[in-house]
């Protein structure tokens, strides 16, 4: 309670926009780095490759879209697109949100806007605007499976005939392997396979997906892109950053606090911004490892209901298997004896079952590289929780 009040207090004297974002894209000003993945990017843009973009969830991949979209800007006349389709369902929710990001990123008072507008038109739709985002809404009506098809054909030709180069980036694209559409695969491909001012970023952060959907011999889109993978910003360049942010505003950071803020994050983008985001409030003239503790304990605090909730959803073996990984903070090898037998797992064959389970819950991480396959849990609050209280 004393914590929440001084959060209070503080939030009430702070008069200066807060510069660690949770969420959304303002500028390349409360970005950090990426400048190599921007630069990739761009690389494979000029170069005519589509890119496929895989990412463990805030990491940071749609912030990485904006930012590179403000690139283009900065750097020429290419156009750009995002649309998320994690939300689609079937082929017709798909043109519905690539139509309404098209009416989005083109308003109808522009030139470009204002014949997309009369090209919509064609298919007869229910155009509208959210009251509270002002965002447009489109609904299509189809007789057959033939329309959706054609409609996507034509979202893809108009943009294609306007002769400008256009970035589109398609994220949460392993979502498309849910569709009821048997064939969605093959007709996207059919559809982008051969369009010239087009590139596509297909995004997504189910990584196991999206390396069939890019790499599986039998798929459409087999080896048809190349991979960007988005990890963890190096540790001396995030440190920069935060102590910079910080210095802006007249706030100092002491080396040990700086140091507990990246280690106890696990340097994962939305984990490090949150924490960062409330020790700006917190602060008076300098963090102290104090400051973090006690912003540390808030975060777990505010988050204890979700945490309660997985405990409902998962089985006494799925929570205690989480406890065990929680503990040990990162293990190399789930099913290897002393693993097991320390924390009473079972056999290894029922630690391989439930660990299975909890990578497709997206509960457990998975983290390579080249020596090595290692694990912790996906949610760092979750973890960090569970490390304290059991």
């Amino acid at each position: 309670m004393q914590v929440c009040l001084y959060l209070q207090k503080k939030t009430e004297m702070k008069t200066r926009n807060n510069p660690f974002l949770l969420k959304g894209y303002v500028s390349k000003e409360f970005f950090c780095d990426r400048q190599k993945e921007v630069d990739q990017l761009f690389a494979n843009v000029r170069n005519g490759i589509d890119t496929t973009l895989i990412s463990p969830r805030r990491m940071g991949k749609t912030g990485l879209i904006y930012r590179f979209f403000d690139f283009l800007r900065e750097n020429g006349d290419i156009k750009s697109i995002y649309v998320d389709i994690f939300s689609s369902r079937n082929l017709s929710e798909f043109n519905k949100l690539l139509a309404e990001a098209i009416l989005l990123e083109f308003p109808e008072k522009t030139p470009l806007g204002k014949q997309f507008f009369e090209f919509i038109k064609g298919f007869r739709p229910l155009i509208g605007y959210d009251p509270l985002t002002g965002q447009p809404q489109i609904q299509i009506n189809y007789q057959s499976d033939h329309e959706k098809e054609f409609t996507l054909q034509s979202l893809f030709s108009f943009l294609e005939n306007r002769g400008e180069q256009i970035v589109i980036a398609i994220d949460e694209f392993q979502q498309i392997s849910d569709y009821p559409e048997k064939n969605i695969e093959a007709i996207l491909r059919t559809y982008t396979q051969n369009l010239k001012n087009i590139r596509f970023i297909f995004c997504g952060s189910r990584k196991a997906m999206m390396i069939n959907l890019f790499s599986n011999v039998k798929r459409p889109f087999f080896a048809s892109t190349q991979y960007l993978s988005l990890d963890r910003i190096e540790k001396y360049k995030y440190s920069s950053f935060i102590r910079n942010k910080f210095s802006e505003s007249g706030i100092g950071i002491t080396n040990e606090a700086l140091e507990m803020v990246l280690t106890w994050s696990h340097l994962h983008t939305f984990y490090t911004q949150s924490l960062c985001n409330i020790l700006y409030y917190i602060a008076d003239n300098e963090i102290t490892i104090d400051n973090v503790k006690m912003a540390c304990s808030e975060l777990l605090k505010r988050n204890e209901p979700v945490f309660y909730q997985y405990r409902q959803l998962l089985t006494s073996a799925q929570w205690n298997f989480l406890i065990a990984v929680a503990k040990e903070g990162e293990v190399k090898q789930l099913t290897a004896q002393k693993f097991i037998s320390k924390y009473d797992i079972g056999t290894p064959a029922n630690a391989r079952r439930i660990s299975r389970s909890l990578l497709d819950k997206e509960l457990l991480l998975e983290l390579q590289n080249k020596k090595e396959t290692s694990y912790r849990i996906y949610d760092v609050f979750l973890s960090r929780w569970l490390e304290n209280e059991y």
